[in-house]
């Protein structure tokens, strides 16, 4: 078996453990602690949580949406590839290095995401641009954490709230959609959407590109 090799670390603002970037052969995993973050083989879902907004907003015409965490970079370019050459996509990451690699020992998989006209970068905390939006995003595609909980820092938490939740549905003009991914089910959490005025619809993806792996999960809150 191919040794996993060590080949970055970077200290999440904020967090208890430090990101690690492993490469085996020509795959790449962000391990947080014990935490399988992301890895490269496992695409499907997270394609999902672009595909299947972009799918929910129709036609709309010039779309904006924001995106909450690079990643690997799998959600922005599903979503440049779903929506048209009008759209406009936000995409915020709070971690530099996580910039840093996409551009670097990741780059084969950035696909040209990052430089795309459409795509605008910002090294940030989201909850910082959804509390500051007012009636701005068609849509909110939220991957920061392995659900609604926060576990790469504390202070996500407050993304999940009540207010949290409040001040994303403020951000969202009429009909627009927040998007969250979750390795696992919360029925807690799903009411928490229902509860702050949005129409939930829950949905199993599964985690590879094939159709094959884990179940995760993707909540579609449609504002009223």
């Amino acid at each position: 078996m191919i040794p996993r090799e060590l080949i970055g670390t970077a200290v999440v603002p904020g967090g208890r453990e430090e990101l690690r970037l492993f490469r085996r052969g020509g795959d790449h995993m962000i391990v947080l602690d014990r935490n399988e973050l992301m890895n490269s083989r496992m695409s499907g879902s997270e394609e999902a949580l672009a595909e299947m907004t972009a799918e929910r907003l129709g036609n709309r015409p010039a779309p904006h949406v924001l995106i909450g965490g690079y990643g690997m970079g799998f959600t922005l370019r599903a979503a440049l590839g779903a929506l048209g050459e009008d759209a406009q996509v936000t995409v915020v990451e709070l971690v530099p290095e996580i910039i840093e690699w996409a551009e670097g020992p990741m780059a084969e998989l950035t696909a040209g995401g990052l430089d795309d006209p459409r795509t605008e970068l910002v090294i940030d905390d989201v909850a910082s641009l959804i509390d500051e939006a007012l009636g701005r995003y068609d849509a909110i595609l939220l991957d920061v954490d392995n659900g609604p909980d926060g576990l790469t820092r504390g202070a996500n938490n407050r993304i999940y709230s009540a207010r949290g939740l409040a001040a994303a549905r403020g951000a969202l003009k009429p009909g627009g959609i927040l998007a969250v991914w979750s390795a696992a089910p919360d029925v807690k959490f799903a009411k928490a959407l229902a509860d702050a005025g949005f129409m939930v619809d829950e949905v199993a993806v599964r985690a590879r590109s094939n159709g094959k792996g884990a179940r995760h999960l993707i909540w579609f809150a449609t504002k009223r």
